[in-house]
């Protein structure tokens, strides 16, 4: 049987093709670009006919008909891996859940724990062997597949291909079903114009990057602004090893930084799991074959990502406390990303001949009546999930500042966390740690 015959018998209609969900079943949509547009809107029609629908999903990049149509989840209770901005508007009026778990270990949780009965997800055109490409999207797409008891692709006209290692193709053989999609324009994540607190962290950080380095950038202002300072500095044969490939590599690579000389995973090419951003990001990795997509248990794996020299990572978090805990997820119990690859990172990078991971925050917010507020506390908030413990603290940058918290002892930390505290703050949080006996007599701020 030809590929072009298997495809047309198995070419559906979206609402025809969603038919094969069944009450009580674990529906995944795969990851931002990768979610299925029609054939959510397809089984968003079938509400009232169904019960009890469990979807997981990961970062949407826009409303999700399921969850619009049940505002009550009557029907279907959905959950994300990790929260976007639309994913978070959900889970303040308690339609998205949150799956916890580390981000390396997403496709094992699927091959080994996780219940799939049907995999939906967007895909590119087959080519010429059979084979859907995940496009942008690797991560876990393939393993959440292999998994399901029924999968279904839906054709994306503007999905490109990309050059994978493994675990990027589906072939046709796999699929049950195929839906063609409508040719619209692939989402972006605008640019996030960076602050001038960015900047500031930026500068600090920008001393300790090295010629040769592996960069991992994060997903912010802040991380992209790195990639522009990069753009215009003197550093040279720089490579690219990245959970997340996003617009500061584009810039990189355009001036010339971004060689891959040194990526010895990548043989030569640059290594990502996911590429998330603007028409210009997505240009630029469309079929380039000096890219190379890998599932997120290789990419986030520290013992793979070890074997580059000088790793250097640059990550976000939203507080941090005395004993230096890192919460880089919610605020409270309020969650608002994921715990992601941060703690893959820290660890890679520690293990990495030279390497480095910055966690990077602003000292400070303003709450909700224009009060400033530290980000640095004497304790994190009742409630606030830990994402990188104290034992696995590396690098913490903030406008005033850069410490190396690796090995410290308490009062030590204290110390260095408080240096990088905005001055208002500063002689507060001592006393802070004078109570908790975290201070020494001696201490003083460098």
């Amino acid at each position: 049987m030809g590929y072009e015959s298997e495809y047309r018998q198995k070419l559906r209609r979206p609402e025809e093709a969603v038919k094969v969900i069944k009450n009580g079943d674990y529906v995944d949509y795969g990851l931002g670009l990768g979610m299925p547009d029609l054939l959510d809107k397809a089984l968003a029609a079938r509400k009232e006919e169904l019960s009890d629908i469990k979807i997981r999903s990961m970062y949407s990049m826009r409303p999700v008909a399921v969850v619009e149509c049940d505002p009550k989840r009557e029907t279907f209770t959905y959950s994300s891996w990790q929260l976007s901005g639309q994913d978070r508007a959900y889970f303040d009026r308690g339609l998205c859940s949150y799956n916890a778990g580390v981000y390396r270990y997403q496709p094992v949780y699927y091959r080994r724990y996780l219940p799939v009965d049907v995999a939906m997800i967007m895909v590119s055109p087959m080519d010429r062997e059979g084979y859907f490409s995940c496009s942008f999207i690797n991560s876990s797409q393939k393993a959440a597949c292999d998994k399901a008891g029924i999968v279904i692709v839906e054709v994306c006209p503007n999905m490109p291909r990309v050059f994978g290692g493994y675990d990027d193709r589906i072939h046709i053989s796999q699929v049950d079903y195929i839906v063609e999609g409508r040719d619209t324009p692939l989402a972006e994540i605008p640019p996030i114009e960076p602050t001038e607190t960015d900047r500031r962290i930026a500068e600090n950080i920008m001393p300790y990057i090295e010629d040769g380095a592996n960069i991992q950038l994060g997903i912010g202002g802040m991380p992209n602004v790195i990639g522009m300072m990069i753009a215009q500095s003197d550093l040279k044969d720089l490579g690219m090893y990245t959970e997340m490939t996003c617009d500061g590599f584009a810039d990189m690579y355009y001036a010339g930084k971004i060689t891959n000389k040194y990526n010895r995973v990548g043989q030569g090419r640059g290594v990502y799991s996911v590429a998330l951003g603007s028409k210009k990001l997505y240009e630029w990795a469309a079929e380039n074959p000096q890219l190379a997509s890998f599932p997120v248990d290789f990419v986030n794996s520290p013992k793979v990502m070890a074997e580059n020299d000088k790793l250097t990572c640059i990550v976000n978090c939203v507080s941090v406390d005395l004993y230096s805990q890192i919460s880089s997820e919610s605020s409270g119990t309020r969650q608002i990303s994921g715990t992601g690859g941060q703690v893959d990172f820290v660890q890679g990078a520690f293990d990495s001949e030279g390497g480095k991971c910055f966690i990077c925050l602003s000292s400070t917010r303003k709450d909700k009546q224009g009060n400033l507020q530290s980000r640095i506390t004497p304790m994190l908030k009742s409630g606030e999930i830990v994402s990188t413990p104290r034992s696995l603290g590396f690098y913490l940058a903030t406008e005033y500042g850069v410490v190396n918290l690796a090995g410290r002892s308490t009062w030590e930390r204290a110390e260095m966390v408080i240096s990088l505290a905005h001055p208002d703050f500063r002689e507060e949080l001592i006393q802070k740690a004078q109570e908790m006996n975290i201070w020494r007599r001696s201490n003083k701020l460098r």
